[in-house]
């Protein structure tokens, strides 16, 4: 039994709201053009009920509090005409579902895409992403995530304006379509995920606070003033937030929650509401016999998060580790504004790739503190890792993608760093094709000046910028229009061949045991004229992961990447190289010396035809009797020949062009 929003049986329906602050509620409910009052009976704690027989699917229905103020339900599970209009009831038990079998996605299988409903299809809609998935299976991807869908205003926005954590946005299709698209999901082998607000609610019909004590002025967010969850009057907020957890997982059978940004979520009570939620991700996966994990977003470095709860953790699942793309994209991008000052040297990503994070108790110049907490001894897969995702797109002043910016061959090497790595990699929806149109900020709110204010907003916050005068108004229709996916890799393109790209290095995280799972990694930084010198003995070293031979301010060298188990010999080890620079680099001793005696060879190459790549004929790298030569921003992947029938069947289907 749920608190929070109506309570639907055969025959009956049990209107509940709490309203403390409200001395009279009544229920204005409309069937069928015919409007009706019905006084609430008010019940200890400052709840309000009344019951009545279920005579109709097509009910709208407002709480009237003290006698002049109508307003939608809460905890409203479909607002049809918006925000501000009346709630209706939904009725999720006469949808048929078809994943009686579906068990989910282990998180060492996960491969998520984030995607924007009203971006990602012309339409818009749950519906218009259904036939798209047959794409996205063939890619690799295994679950899609999808930015906030609870009711925001009007019918463009991120989704993160919302204010209806219940309600599904109608302009996508409302709660009907969400199943629909979860339901067809599950018969492709694809888990869904919702990112879901926890921290604020939107700014425009957010009337919580009229009902009762559902925000704690004593802390401040970005976005105002906080979610109660330790102050007076915190108990029922605690619990429709834990009701609308269950809400999304048994109503909807979502696979798992993202849940945005965490270190905005203030909780001093005995009890970490996170703790909390996580305990309900795990009943429900006992309960209904399938994979089920809670994400969360942090710009802590918090290991806490991920920690069981006898090491007094929240024990979530995974946690989106934002130094391994700030390290990547530094690098690749030359950037050094805003956070990314804590960023910039190529030491920092073999740090993030070895040790997890990078500020891990170190100090941040950003921050002007020390940041982070040791989490080296956490598994990869608990730390979800990207090269382009919704903010670090979008919150750039025009939302201008890598494939602006950045060569092919630059695209296809960043791409190898997150795919090779041991991380859960997440895509963002466009990039594995290479996407060039823009994902700027934008909204739609129904009150102008609320839209005038963001504006000058981001304006402001660019006003340094040599481009801040190009800052797109983030109401206006045509910024969303923008973002419209192109959805286009036509054969024998740049684009095609980057598709290709994630599509072979997926399918390797599937089928190279090396890369797929918990498996161990060391990365090494090797300046590229010690590389004669080195011994063959120092690469190996696991215990420190990295000894980093030298880091010249150019960026003139290479990254050594070892996937598998060094103790069980080479056939147990992938070797990745990654030339981080502007010229060609050479694989000498540090190559013959080691690997040519196991019989090595090279198996995957990002500069390879059917890539796109600048390898003539028929591909091979360049080699010489004592050397390999890597092109400039070029991966080159190595394995024993006894390990070669293992991956054999990587390029054996040819994608299919999207025009």
């Amino acid at each position: 039994m749920h608190l929070h929003g109506p309570m639907i049986s055969a025959d009956r329906v049990d209107w509940r709201v709490w309203a403390p602050l409200a001395q009279r509620v009544d229920l204005n409910i409309c069937i069928q053009h015919h409007s009706e009052i019905i006084p609430m009976t008010r019940q200890d704690g400052g709840w309000f009920e009344t019951s009545r027989p279920r005579e109709s699917s097509e009910i709208r229905y407002f709480f009237r509090l003290d006698g002049n103020r109508d307003r939608p339900d809460p905890a409203s599970r479909w607002q049809p005409e918006g925000i501000h209009k009346p709630s209706a009831l939904f009725f999720p038990d006469d949808f048929v579902w078809c994943d009686a079998d579906w068990k989910g996605i282990p998180r060492s299988d996960l491969v998520l895409y984030e995607l924007h409903v009203g971006t990602f299809t012309p339409e818009g809609t749950f519906d218009a992403v259904i036939p798209r998935l047959s794409e996205l299976r063939d890619l690799g991807v295994t679950a899609i995530e999808l930015m906030p869908v609870a009711q925001f205003p009007g019918i463009r926005d991120w989704g993160y304006h919302g204010v209806h954590p219940f309600a599904v946005q109608n302009s996508y299709g409302g709660p009907h379509g969400l199943q629909r698209l979860v339901n067809a999901c599950h018969e492709h082998g694809l888990a869904l995920f919702l990112d879901v607000v926890y921290n604020h609610l939107g700014p425009e019909g957010n009337y919580l606070g009229e009902f009762g004590p559902y925000f704690n002025d004593k802390y401040l967010t970005p976005w105002g003033v906080a979610v109660n969850f330790d102050a007076s009057g915190c108990g029922p907020v605690r619990q429709f937030v834990l009701e609308n957890v269950r809400y999304w997982l048994r109503e909807f059978h979502v696979d798992g929650l993202r849940l945005d940004a965490v270190h905005a979520i203030f909780d001093r009570s005995d009890t970490h509401i996170l703790r909390e939620i996580q305990q309900i991700g795990e009943a429900e996966e006992r309960l209904q016999g399938r994979f089920i994990h809670v994400i969360a977003e942090s710009n802590q470095n918090d290991p806490r998060l991920l920690e069981a709860e006898d090491r007094q953790g929240f024990g979530l699942a995974a946690v989106w580790n934002d130094d391994f793309h700030h390290a990547v994209h530094t690098l690749m991008t030359g950037e050094r504004n805003g956070y990314y000052m804590d960023f910039g040297h190529p030491e920092q990503l073999a740090k993030a790739l070895n040790d997890n994070f990078v500020y891990d108790g170190r100090h941040s110049p950003f921050h002007g503190r020390i940041q982070g907490a040791p989490a080296r001894h956490l598994g990869g897969d608990r730390f979800v890792v990207s090269i382009q995702n919704h903010d670090q797109i979008g919150n750039r002043a025009r939302g201008d993608r890598l494939a602006l910016s950045l060569t092919p061959e630059q695209l296809r090497f960043a791409a190898g760093l997150m795919l090779l790595s041991p991380f859960t990699p997440l895509l963002f929806m466009g990039e594995e094709y290479g996407e060039q149109r823009p994902f700027p900020f934008f909204c739609s709110f129904l009150d102008s000046s609320l839209n005038e204010t963001v504006q000058l907003g981001r304006q402001a916050e660019f006003a340094d910028a040599e481009w801040s005068a190009d800052v797109p108004p983030p109401h206006a229709e045509e910024t969303f229009q923008s973002a419209i996916l192109r959805w286009s890799w036509p054969a024998d393109s740049w684009h095609a061949g980057l598709r290709n790209w994630y599509r072979t290095l997926l399918r390797a995280r599937r089928r190279i045991p090396q890369l797929h799972g918990v498996t161990d990694r060391t990365v090494q930084w090797h300046d590229r004229t010690l590389l004669q010198v080195t011994p063959s003995s120092t690469v190996r070293e696991r215990t420190p992961a990295i000894d980093l031979l030298a880091a010249e301010a150019d960026n003139d060298g290479l990254f050594e990447l070892i996937r598998g188990n060094p103790s069980q010999g080479n056939d147990a080890q992938i070797v990745a190289y990654f030339n981080f620079s502007h010229k060609p680099q050479y694989l000498t001793d540090l190559y013959v010396e080691r690997n040519a005696p196991a019989g090595w060879i090279p198996v995957l190459s990002s500069e390879w035809p059917t890539f796109g790549g600048r390898h003539p004929g028929s591909g091979h790298p360049t080699r010489t009797a004592t050397t390999w030569e890597l092109l400039p921003f070029e991966v080159l992947v190595f394995c024993s020949t006894a390990s070669r029938p293992s991956i054999s069947s990587l390029l054996e289907d040819k994608p299919v062009s999207q025009t």
